[in-house]
């Protein structure tokens, strides 16, 4: 260190500014490169528009896209509990709808959630050990009539569903359906048409904490369900839009101490450098 100092003390202000200048150039492209690489990441969008509404900022026409928040719903699951979609507070929401006498494609669409919901609990592919607190999922019945209580919890201990995040929903008929068709838009998102008299979808859909549908995948499918899965990832790490980022919050963080080491050092050089030259 003593060494470095009188070799620095030895340099001219030309060339300790030149040794700033190399080192500031690449650290503040490499910065730039990082803030906006960090920003190209494939965050899943947003579906179901409600409308656009535009307003003046500073002279210039804005337009805001309004996005269609889910509305709410209360029905029963398998458990017997009475419970809302959004009962649970800040969860990410995969949806379907099913029914237990189906003998098409209802199996295979719940032995795939099954395997989403395990692949959660143990970290699966997303390799980071996601708590199974951050996903719900929830599955509605289109045959509520004859899905009762027993029928749902028996169905769910056949595919080995954990209760704790997976509601299987049973309740009034026209409820379940105002809400596929109203709130989800499962007839404008489904591979297969849908009957507004029977909705039998393969869609899984992927509702964010705000309520917001991101997604919609076809659950017979496991390169969609292998999306799903990291869609679910990206949402985790999404920012919360209402708090603004700046690019001074982007890099305060430890991984920057050593640059500002670096440049406390060539300050204090160029200081003992500035009173070397008074002193003598």
């Amino acid at each position: 260190m003593a060494f470095l100092i009188s070799y620095f003390c030895g340099m001219n202000k030309k060339a300790i500014l030149g040794l700033i200048l190399a080192l500031l150039v690449p650290i503040l492209c490499y910065l730039v490169l990082k803030y906006k690489s960090d920003r190209a990441v494939d965050i899943p969008r947003k579906y179901l528009l409600d409308t656009v509404v535009t307003h003046i900022e500073k002279g210039k026409e804005i337009s805001d896209s309004i996005w269609h928040t889910t509305k709410d719903i209360r029905l029963v699951n398998q458990l017997g509990d009475t419970v809302n979609l959004f009962s649970k507070k800040g969860k990410i929401i995969v949806a379907d709808f099913f029914f237990t006498s189906c003998g098409s494609i209802c199996p295979k669409l719940t032995r795939n959630m099954a395997k989403l919901q395990q692949s959660f609990i143990r970290g699966g592919d997303l390799r980071n050990k996601i708590d199974t607190s951050i996903v719900q999922f929830v599955s509605f019945s289109v045959d509520p009539q004859r899905d009762s209580v027993s029928v749902l919890k028996d169905y769910a201990d056949r595919f080995g569903v954990s209760h704790d995040n997976w509601w299987m929903l049973t309740g009034s008929r026209d409820s379940i359906y105002q809400f596929a068709f109203e709130e989800m838009k499962v007839d404008k998102f489904s591979m297969e048409p849908i009957s507004p008299d029977f909705v039998h979808t393969s869609r899984f859909i992927l509702i964010d904490k705000d309520k917001l549908v991101r997604g919609y995948y076809n659950g017979l499918d496991t390169v969609s369900i292998s999306k799903l899965a990291r869609d679910i990832g990206l949402l985790m790490l999404e920012k919360d839009t209402k708090q603004k980022s700046t690019v001074f919050t982007e890099i305060v963080n430890l991984s920057w101490l050593w640059l500002l080491i670096i440049l406390a050092v060539i300050f204090f050089m160029l200081y003992m450098n500035g009173r070397r030259k008074i002193n003598g």
